[in-house]
């Protein structure tokens, strides 16, 4: 596949194919044709300043190729993070070819020998893209450091190929209305498709050396499937340190949980306890911070959010994996707020609480006094201290409830009691009082 010098690449080789061309009948012309790639406003300034004979290649647009960009198979597994392949972006090139004359029908000339070359030319070979690159060119041609013969864009699976366009009046007036720049005898084509493919580390599986195929007369599937996954205390959440219990079918080969979070390019696998055919439980992690410790760089505790659970099931020597379920770890304040909150002269007032787990950079965090709400002073590092700015907070007679919201998540405000001979949801959780 070709990499990103590609596009610089087929501009290139089109560049040499002209003058190649205008090499061959300079003597009709009597004087030299130089073949550019330039901007129009630029070539115009160098016409304007001294007047020859030129055909000028600019690419004016590019854009994604329709018939590739759907035909490529997930490229990420998963947990969102994992690179399985890599695939090609599939780019087509709009180029504009225009004409500059120094007398009368010269410019038409010239746009009718760059023509006949576009129509000639379909498909660019691959012999000829290589010779057109070839780095024994004097000077090669180059970007930067890199030579383009390095743009490997004779070896990628597609051929180019060249096909003419149309363009309305109005969009040829607004092109070069855009472009600042007088409008010159101008024919418009296409060069498709050019293949960029990161050169990445991926993720490929090993072949199946045996398939296990029988039958079953059962109507249940013997695969592992999971159905809920209850926090304690009918809780919606789970905040660390809590059992949780994970129901389904054939689970009794379970022995960790993978929760994923894509958008924060989480995996985080957890070991099971009690396995049995239609449950298993796991304890979401709570390691306990050392007194004072200084922020760690890489805390061990799972972060607040949401995530997909799934479980590793072991069924002789496979490893197999159920379906996934939603999970959220809800996050907890772990110290009582200073109550009460005196806000200052303008009603502002600052909010520090200790927290768990840790916030990492990038999460979003808020505090929720009553039904107020103020989002985290920014960190640059994992922290377990969070302050909120709120202004203003406004006063009440009454405490107020406090909740921790991180990444959608509250922390856990509702405690289920026993009343009337059912469970009865009540408010419970950290009050303050603001004067």
């Amino acid at each position: 596949m070709s990499n990103a010098l590609a596009i610089a690449a087929t501009s290139a080789v089109l560049q040499s194919l002209l003058n190649e061309v205008f090499l061959q009948v300079k003597n009709q012309f009597g004087l030299v044709v130089t073949v550019s790639s330039k901007a129009p406003d630029i070539v115009q300034t160098a016409q304007t300043a001294s007047p020859s004979l030129q055909v000028n290649l600019f690419l004016h647009q590019v854009t994604p190729n329709a018939a590739w960009r759907n035909v490529q198979l997930p490229s990420l597994a998963a947990d969102g993070s994992t690179r399985l392949r890599n695939p090609p972006l599939a780019l087509d090139l709009h180029y504009l070819l225009t004409a500059y004359g120094v007398n009368d029908f010269e410019a038409e000339a010239l746009l009718g020998y760059a023509i006949q070359l576009v129509y000639e030319t379909p498909v660019l070979a691959r012999a000829d893209i290589k010779a057109m690159l070839n780095p024994t060119l004097n000077p090669p041609p180059a970007v930067g450091t890199a030579t383009l013969n390095q743009a490997g864009l004779a070896d990628q699976i597609e051929m180019l190929k060249i096909t003419p366009a149309t363009l309305g009046r109005e969009e040829v007036a607004w092109l070069w209305t855009a472009l600042k720049a007088d409008y010159r005898p101008t024919f418009p084509f296409q060069v498709s498709v050019v293949l960029i493919q990161a050169e990445q580390t991926g993720v490929s599986p090993l072949p199946v050396l045996r398939r296990h195929i029988r039958a079953q007369t059962e109507v249940t599937s013997p695969l592992p499937a999971l159905v809920a996954v209850s926090p304690p205390g009918n809780q919606p959440t789970a905040k660390p340190g809590d059992l949780v219990t994970v129901t389904g079918a054939n689970l009794q080969g379970a022995t960790e949980v993978v929760l994923a979070n894509a958008r924060r390019g989480i995996s985080q696998r957890i070991p099971v306890s009690n396995p049995t055919h239609g449950s298993f439980q796991f304890t979401v992690p709570n390691p306990a911070p050392l007194p004072n410790p200084p922020p760690p760089p890489n805390p061990q505790d799972l972060p607040a959010g949401v995530y997909l659970l799934t479980a590793q099931i072991k069924a002789g020597t496979d490893v197999l994996a159920s379906n996934s379920l939603p999970f959220a770890a809800a996050p907890t304040i772990t110290a009582p707020l200073a109550s009460p909150i005196t806000p200052d002269a303008q009603g502002n007032a600052t909010v520090t609480i200790t927290c768990a787990p840790y916030l990492r950079p990038g999460q979003e965090a808020a505090l929720l006094i009553g039904g107020q709400s103020a989002p985290a002073t920014t960190i640059t590092e994992p922290s377990n201290s969070l302050s909120f700015v709120f202004n203003p907070l406004q006063s009440a007679s009454t405490p107020k409830l406090v909740r921790l919201r991180v990444d959608g998540v509250d922390s856990q405000l509702i405690e289920m009691v026993m009343g009337m001979n059912k469970l009865t949801p009540v408010f419970s959780g950290p009050t303050v009082t603001v004067n």
